[in-house]
């Protein structure tokens, strides 16, 4: 189906380049990208909404490339799901899945902070009681322990200017918005 969705990917010489997804299924992706793979070379995508996707090139097309969905079953089922949600959810005018309401942040300027003791400046994209997604130049590998403004949580999925994190317990809404918004 013909969708539109930001994301990046990397290949197998651990290089990493941002995309847009045009057209997806259960079993295969077109990738707008400057720097395709070739044939038979193992891609793994972080796409928004979606999550990870791995499998491999498939074909090039002048524009980027074609490739493969490997998944289980179950991860089809979930992908197709996805995917009908994503197709529908403008005419039905369905909310996005979010839990929690989210704000954009007046102080967005905010340090990451790594388990082992790792600083990096971000900003904060947007926030809310659950989590929050962080422009920032560090892409952490998804299940990282962080703290975002002495939060402490873990990454859930990569954005294309950086990542999103759930945190471990939901925040009182008073307190994010006394330190982020007003």
């Amino acid at each position: 189906m013909p969708i539109s969705i930001p994301g990046r990917y990397m290949l197998e010489d651990r290089s990493e380049h941002r995309c847009l997804v045009t057209a997806m299924s259960p079993g295969d992706v077109v990738l707008s990208a400057g720097r395709p793979g070739n044939p038979g070379e193992q891609v793994i995508a972080y796409l928004e909404f979606i999550g990870r996707v791995e499998g491999v090139v498939l074909s090039l097309l002048p524009e980027g490339f074609v490739m493969t969905v490997s998944a289980s079953e179950r991860k089809r089922d979930k992908l197709t799901a996805q995917l009908t949600w994503l197709a529908n959810r403008h005419e039905l005018d369905l909310p996005d899945g979010r839990r929690h309401e989210r704000f954009s942040p007046v102080r967005s300027e905010a340090t990451l902070v790594t388990r082992d003791g790792g600083r990096y400046s971000c900003h904060i994209i947007d926030i809310s009681v659950s989590g929050a997604a962080l422009r920032c130049d560090v892409m952490l590998d998804i299940g990282t322990e962080v703290s975002v403004a002495s939060i402490p949580g873990r990454v859930t999925r990569h954005l294309p200017e950086g990542i999103a994190v759930q945190f471990d317990t939901l925040q009182d809404e008073a307190y994010i918005l006394s330190k982020f918004i007003a």
